[in-house]
C-alpha cells in the first residue's frame, strides 16, 4: 500500500456540529471507562461525513475527545483507505471498483469516463470543484459489475451512458435511485428470473415504502410467530402459546425422553451407569455433575425420596476420610496394582 500523508493544505480548525457532537458523545459512552479509544473509527468517519475528508484539525479534535495521543489517531486515519486525507468533490467523490470482475465487465470504460468528465488523475478535483474520483479495490458487488460507490450508496450494472446520467443527476441534485441501473431489481440473473416469477416486486417495494411512511407503529407479528424483545428477559422472548418446558426441544427423541425421566426421578437402572466403577466414573460417563457432587443416579434417587436424603446425618469435616489422590484419578497405578 502506498504511503498516505496528510494534505499540504489544511483548514485552520475543525468542530463537530451540535448534532454530530451529541452523536459522538453518545458513541463514546457505549464503551467502558478507559476504553474510549474504541470509538476512534466511528468518530473519524463522522468527521469525514461532515467535511467530506479527514483533516489534521479533525484528527487532533478526535484525539482530544478520546484522550488519545494525536499520533495514534493519525495512524488509524492513514492506515485505512476509507478515510480521505485530502479535499474531495463538494457534490460527490466517486469510488470506481477496479478489481477483476468489474474490469471484465466494463470498469475501464467507467474509469475513462471519470478521466473525461471529472479529472485526469485520481483525487484530483473537477474544474468546478464538485467532483473527484478514485479507483478502489473490490466493493463486494461483483455480481452487479461494474459498479461505483458514492458515499454510502452503490450504483451497479453501469454502462458509460448510465454512469454519465448518474453524474448529471448528482450535479443537479437529482441522482437516480441507488442499486442496479439496469432492469434488475437486485442481483437476480441478468437474463431474467427463472423462479418466483409470479411475485410483483414493485408492488412489494411500494407496500414497504407505504409502511415506512405510516405512523411508525410496527406491524403485528402473525399469530404464533416467535417475537424477541432485546430488552425483555429470555423467558419472555417466546410465542404466547409456546409450551412452558425446561427440556431442550432440539434434543432427539431418546435424549429428550431420557432427560425427562431423569428430571422426574424415574431413572431406568438398566440404562444407568455402573456403580462398580471407580469413584467419579458415573459422573464422567454421563457428563453431568449434580451441584452436591453426586452422580446422576444418586441425585435422581434423592429427587424421588427427598425425605430420606434430608434425614441422613451430615458428615462433619473431622469425620470425612481424605481420599488419596491416586484413587480419585481413574486408571492411576496404586500399591495394590504392584502387589506392594
Amino acid at each position: 500500500m502506498a504511503v498516505r500523508r496528510l494534505h499540504e493544505e489544511q483548514p485552520e480548525a475543525f468542530a463537530f456540529t451540535a448534532d454530530n457532537m451529541n452523536w459522538a458523545e453518545a458513541t463514546i459512552r457505549k464503551f467502558p471507562e478507559g476504553r474510549q479509544a474504541s470509538a476512534v473509527i466511528p468518530l473519524l468517519m463522522r468527521a469525514q461525513e461532515q467535511e467530506g475528508w479527514v483533516s489534521k484539525p479533525a484528527i487532533e479534535s478526535v484525539a482530544e475527545m478520546l484522550g488519545m495521543p494525536t499520533i495514534r489517531v493519525l495512524e488509524v486515519a492513514t492506515f485505512y483507505t476509507q478515510f480521505q486525507l485530502q479535499p474531495v468533490g463538494r457534490k460527490a467523490h466517486v469510488q470506481v471498483c477496479g478489481t477483476t470482475p468489474c474490469r471484465l465487465s466494463g470498469a475501464e470504460d467507467i474509469i475513462r469516463a471519470c478521466e473525461r468528465r471529472i479529472a485526469h488523475h485520481h483525487h484530483e478535483l473537477s474544474a468546478d470543484g464538485d467532483f473527484s474520483w478514485e479507483e478502489v479495490e473490490c466493493l463486494g458487488a461483483c455480481v452487479n459489475a461494474p459498479m461505483v460507490q458514492i458515499g454510502k450508496d452503490n450504483y451497479e450494472d453501469l454502462t458509460v451512458e448510465s454512469f454519465e446520467a448518474l453524474l448529471d443527476g448528482l450535479a443537479t441534485g437529482n441522482p437516480p435511485k441507488p442499486g442496479p441501473q439496469s432492469s434488475r431489481h437486485v442481483s437476480e440473473p441478468i437474463t431474467g428470473l427463472t423462479a418466483l416469477t409470479d411475485i410483483d416486486y414493485d408492488a412489494l417495494e411500494h407496500a414497504q415504502a407505504e409502511k415506512e411512511r405510516a405512523a411508525g407503529t410496527p406491524a403485528a407479528a402473525p399469530a404464533g410467530e416467535r417475537t424477541i424483545d432485546a430488552n425483555a428477559p429470555e423467558s419472555a422472548a417466546v410465542a404466547p402459546d409456546a409450551p412452558k418446558t425446561g427440556i431442550s426441544e432440539t434434543a432427539g427423541g431418546e435424549q429428550f425422553e431420557s432427560e425427562q425421566r431423569r428430571r422426574e426421578g424415574k431413572v431406568d437402572p438398566a440404562s444407568s451407569p455402573s456403580t462398580t466403577s471407580q469413584p467419579g466414573a458415573a459422573n464422567q460417563e454421563v457428563g453431568r455433575v449434580d451441584p452436591s457432587g453426586r452422580s446422576d443416579q444418586a441425585a435422581s434417587n434423592a429427587m424421588a425420596n427427598p425425605g430420606a436424603d434430608a434425614a441422613r446425618p451430615k458428615e462433619t469435616p473431622a469425620e470425612r476420610t481424605p481420599a488419596r489422590e491416586d484413587h480419585e484419578r481413574p486408571g492411576t497405578r496404586t500399591d495394590t496394582d504392584t502387589g506392594e
